[in-house]
């Protein structure tokens, strides 16, 4: 006769106790319960003045700091501060169960039929505008079900918008974007006359989501600027160019550019030192630029010098490369220019030869150099890896949503940048410089390159290249034989160089 036997089954209807439930709670938070308790015990102990000193004394050292010292209490103990009030009051109970539940992002246990709702395992507020949350997902869910019911989720939290990022199995981060912080244009940067009125390792550019000047080094760094089409990128350059206008104007910083699509940067020709509207000549540009910074190698290493520092005779030059895909990537030239760019961005910020790029792709394939930049800017992006790419791993766990930026006019110059202190991400709005502000620069820098010294010029157009004294404003009277015999010839310490 054949015998079954029948195994004990592993689950129960019953459910846990509500007292086990507590004490798993506050083995979760152990200052939910130690707060209290130390409160209680000391009141016991010491007696409510006592007590109520001490509770005192904190908030007022508090209060103290944040007045006395804001930069160190916004970028140590606001964070802090902020994702533990959040976390107590808008991601718990009630309102974040119910807010999973009209979003159909909870689970029922079929044996027990007990609701089973995502646990905030913990809060991150590194701005005033975007929470990071990390959350424990219930067995049998995955984040696709979550990216599928985010709109309806940003509704139920009453939020700007929410991403999410995978941290690992069952466990994901929502970037709560709670509200947008810019909502009108910010106006172009004002020029001064007075050159000792500008400092380049502050120059303004625009404003951050907290309200305040968004500056940027100029001196000694070399910047990415990464966006779709129409995101604004070239609103940056635009807006240094007018913070350091009598700079320019008096020879003590210098403009090279690459102008491959011949409209952004077109305007910069008649003042702009060195200037190429395609690839080809783009390529004796660059090379003409990395010259320069190796005739300043040899000059700096036999005076013995250390430090750059910006003058008439040794100004500040800047390579503005605009579309990096068209000269690095799509165009015949791209091997060629991608050495001496490397060279520049390895050793430029020593001699005074920053580059600022701008790209709408900014994978490794398109800019292989890319680790080079050590200012990088991340406006609207259509990859949600773009991100990464330009700001770091983990820029847009930690709330940088450059890809979540619509693609409408009035979000133009919206972006995220990197705070180095905290490497946390922090939204920033670039000013907008309309084309009358472009034509007042440029009128502006005009008279001072006028009263310039003679002195060679090299400007690159469709293939030609013209040279000749700047007081004459005639063309050499005879072709140059070679381009590459006309770069030779190029003297850089002239101490102006504009286009004839």
């Amino acid at each position: 006769m054949l015998r079954t036997t029948t195994q004990p089954t592993t689950t129960t209807k019953r459910r846990m106790g509500r007292e086990m439930k507590a004490a798993a709670w506050a083995a979760r938070h152990p200052g939910a319960i130690a707060l209290p308790g130390g409160v209680a015990a000391s009141t016991i102990e010491l007696g409510y003045a006592p007590t109520g000193g001490i509770l005192g004394g904190a908030v007022l050292g508090m209060a103290a700091w944040y007045r006395a010292h804001p930069a160190t209490f916004d970028t140590l103990a606001a964070p802090l501060l902020r994702g533990w009030r959040r976390r107590w009051t808008s991601y718990i109970g009630p309102r974040w169960s119910h807010a999973l539940q009209d979003c159909e992002l909870v689970r029922q246990h079929r044996k027990t039929g007990e609701l089973l709702v995502p646990r905030v395992l913990r809060v991150r507020a590194y701005s005033q505008n975007v929470d990071t949350v990390y959350v424990k997902l219930v067995p049998g869910q995955h984040a696709r079900q979550w990216e599928q019911q985010l709109p309806e989720l940003a509704v139920a939290l009453n939020v700007q918008r929410i991403a999410i990022e995978r941290i690992k199995p069952r466990v994901i981060a929502l970037i709560i974007e709670r509200r947008e912080p810019f909502t009108e244009v910010i106006d172009a940067p004002e020029m001064v006359h007075d050159p000792d009125a500008v400092d380049l390792t502050s120059v303004y550019v625009g404003e951050t989501e907290q309200g305040g000047d968004w500056r940027v080094p100029v001196l000694g760094q070399h910047e990415l600027v990464a966006g779709a089409s129409g995101a604004g990128k070239n609103s940056l350059a635009w807006s240094k160019m007018r913070a350091m206008a009598p700079l320019i104007r008096d020879g003590i910083v210098r403009l090279w550019v690459a102008d491959p699509k011949q409209t952004e940067f077109a305007a910069l020709q008649p003042v702009a030192h060195g200037y190429a509207n395609n690839t080809d000549d783009a390529v004796d540009l660059f090379h003409a630029f990395r010259q320069d910074m190796e005739r300043v190698q040899h000059a700096t290493a036999e005076q013995g010098k250390r430090a750059f520092t910006p003058s008439r005779e040794t100004p500040l030059n800047v390579l503005i490369a605009d579309e990096l895909g068209a000269l690095l990537a799509y165009g015949d030239s791209a091997r060629e220019l991608r050495k001496p760019m490397a060279l520049i961005g390895s050793q430029g910020r020593a001699t005074g030869h920053v580059l600022w790029g701008f790209v709408q792709e900014p994978s490794k394939d398109i800019v292989p150099m890319r680790d080079l930049f050590t200012s990088r800017v991340c406006l609207r992006v259509t990859s949600a890896s773009h991100v990464d790419m330009v700001l770091g791993e983990g820029a847009r766990e930690r709330g940088a949503l450059a890809d979540e930026i619509p693609n409408t006019p009035d979000t133009a110059g919206i972006g995220y940048v990197i705070r180095q202190r905290t490497r946390a991400p922090q939204r920033v709005r670039a000013a907008y410089v309309s084309d009358d502000e472009i034509d007042e620069l440029i009128q502006f820098l005009r008279p001072g390159q006028q009263a310039e010294q003679p002195g060679e010029v090299v400007t690159l157009r469709g293939g030609g290249l013209t040279c000749g004294p700047r007081s004459s404003r005639r063309s050499c009277p005879t072709e140059c034989a070679t381009r590459a015999a006309a770069l030779d010839s190029i003297q850089p310490s002239s101490t102006s160089h504009t286009p004839s």
